[in-house]
């Protein structure tokens, strides 16, 4: 079998009914294209693209929450000699996919396919934001996981003359309060391929800090962080596929279509507010609004397979872009001589 550096995948029935398709329009490779401010969600500018021209969609989700109904009891046939688990799989249970990490400033979900996290969980409080004595990002680099093993890991080789930047899913600057949280938000456990320019140094490190502002407004701030990978419409068919590059020699990592951040902030009095959003691996203006791609957690939740805030009743929450002003905060470098195309984070 040959394997290629750009996987397709035909997923068959789509991920539900196609209700967004507004929101993005795909990029068919990962080279920057920016993105323009518009009245609804950006889309691809003008500029010619090769054909197919994909339109990334999150699957739909009814405009109001289905009552929650508990599920049906299944009686289950009893267990025959044949049929026991320990009869099926003698030789051990085939898995597991996923690795869960408990790091000092953050929780992780690791995938083993493709060698990035499926979400990162934090949270966040002014308090948590202030930098310890000594504690610096010069004395961190960016590592392998030991703790993987070595047929799943991500490598450092892999990122290297990649055309992708190392993107943090929980941010350095979120775990400055010790070296040791901040060193270990460098794990390439918890790294997946980003756009550098326009995305990763820039609109994606704005929103980053966005969260960390909030921790002004609200006494707690959580945020779960993760890649996506959407399918498209090839308009040649009319049927949906999943297209995307994987890096590496041999290609070992997954390059993520889209990120999501799913932000919940507590005012400590039962007062809650939630926001979801999804942002294309692409290059971004920094003049496109935060709520253009503000999405309903459950769209988020059918594309991912996630389940957000699961203990939490979801009508009592309020909308976070109602309650505060969602819109990009300039990471403070980029603030420096009030030159605002200045970095906010240097090549990673």
């Amino acid at each position: 079998m040959v394997v290629r550096n750009i996987a397709v995948f035909t997923g068959g029935a789509v991920i539900g009914a196609v209700a967004m398709t507004t929101y993005f329009k795909s990029q068919e490779s990962h080279k920057p294209v920016a993105v323009t401010a518009q009245s609804q969600l950006p889309t691809v500018p003008t500029t010619p693209v090769p054909t197919p021209t994909p339109t990334p969609t999150l699957p739909q989700v009814p405009s109001k929450p289905a009552p929650i109904t508990p599920p049906p009891v299944v009686a289950r046939p009893p267990l025959t000699s044949v049929g026991s688990p320990r009869k099926i799989m003698p030789h051990g249970f085939p898995g597991p996919l996923n690795d869960v990490f408990m790091r000092e400033g953050y929780v992780a979900s690791y995938n083993r396919q493709f060698r990035h996290p499926n979400w990162v969980a934090e949270h966040i409080t002014a308090e948590s934001l202030k930098p310890g004595e000594g504690v610096g990002r010069g004395n961190s680099t960016f590592k392998e996981d030991a703790t993987v093993p070595d047929l799943y890991k991500a490598k450092l080789s892999d990122y290297f003359r990649s055309g992708y930047d190392r993107g943090h899913m929980v941010p350095a600057a979120d775990c400055k309060n010790s070296q040791v949280a901040m060193d270990e938000t460098f794990y390439l456990s918890n790294i997946a391929p980003q756009v550098g320019e326009g995305f990763n140094r820039d609109y994606w490190a704005h929103f980053e800090n966005f969260c960390r502002v909030l921790t002004k407004r609200y006494p707690d701030v959580y945020v779960i962080t993760g890649p996506l990978y959407l399918p498209y419409q090839d308009p040649t068919d009319n049927k949906y596929y999943i297209k995307h590059e994987v890096i590496g020699n041999p290609p070992n990592i997954g390059v993520p279509t889209h990120f999501y951040k799913v932000i919940l902030t507590d005012r400590g009095n039962g007062d809650m507010s939630v926001g979801a959003f999804v942002l294309p691996n692409n290059v971004i203006r920094n003049d496109v609004p935060l709520t253009a791609f503000q999405v309903p957690v459950e769209a988020v939740e059918k594309a991912s397979g996630l389940k957000f805030f699961e203990t939490l009743e979801r009508r009592a929450l309020k909308n976070l872009c109602k309650d505060t002003d969602c819109k990009i905060m300039p990471h403070p470098k980029s603030l420096k001589g009030n030159n605002q195309n200045q970095k906010a984070l240097p090549a990673q």
